[in-house]
């Protein structure tokens, strides 16, 4: 368990800031609220790395500009439905992003990049599917639905989803890595 919640803590970490104002949107619907509440995740974060001399990871920057765009534009134009599909864009540009080959090589051990480097490189791909698939989804939801049932389906899909996706690739991984680290070792 231990070595699950190692594993998740870089992806969480950076989309922390987003997950946070989704979060703090759906089930009290107060925006302003929101934003400002991700930006000082998003600020504290960043600035913690900056202070420490670290390089800030791609998706914590995206996380980061995700609640302020976000959030910037439905705080201008007023318009729950403009704040509703937004994400849809952004799912894509997180998509784009992880369509980087070897983007999840930060995100693992030397161990698994030992064992593993080619499903690493799939299951980036795997991931970026499920931002484009997540981002039809929210189109649809957010024409169809009123903002809060919007809110509470897209953070449960959106927790859900990428919590699947990362205990089911973790326990893949992990399984394949054995079998290849022992077959290494009998050979």
């Amino acid at each position: 368990m231990k070595a699950l919640l190692s594993a998740a803590r870089p992806l969480l970490t950076d989309m922390a800031s987003t997950i946070l104002f989704f979060c703090v949107y759906a089930f009290t619907g107060r925006l302003v609220v929101a934003v400002v509440l991700g930006l000082m995740l998003a600020a504290g974060q960043i600035g913690w790395e900056l202070l420490r001399r670290r390089p800030v990871d791609t998706l914590q920057w995206i996380s980061a500009v995700v609640v302020l765009s976000s959030g910037s534009a439905a705080l201008i134009t007023h318009d729950p439905v403009f704040v509703m599909v937004k994400p849809s864009l952004i799912y894509c540009m997180v998509g784009a992003a992880m369509l980087k080959r070897g983007w999840m090589n930060h995100y693992l051990p030397p161990r698994a990049l030992e064992y593993v480097p080619d499903m690493a490189i799939a299951f980036g791909y795997v991931w970026a599917g499920l931002m484009f698939l997540s981002a039809a989804l929210n189109l649809v939801l957010a024409l169809a639905l009123g903002v809060t049932a919007w809110g509470v389906a897209m953070t449960v899909w959106g927790i859900a989803s990428k919590a699947a996706l990362f205990l089911g690739q973790y326990g893949f991984m992990k399984f394949i890595g054995r079998r290849r680290a022992l077959a290494l070792a009998a050979a």
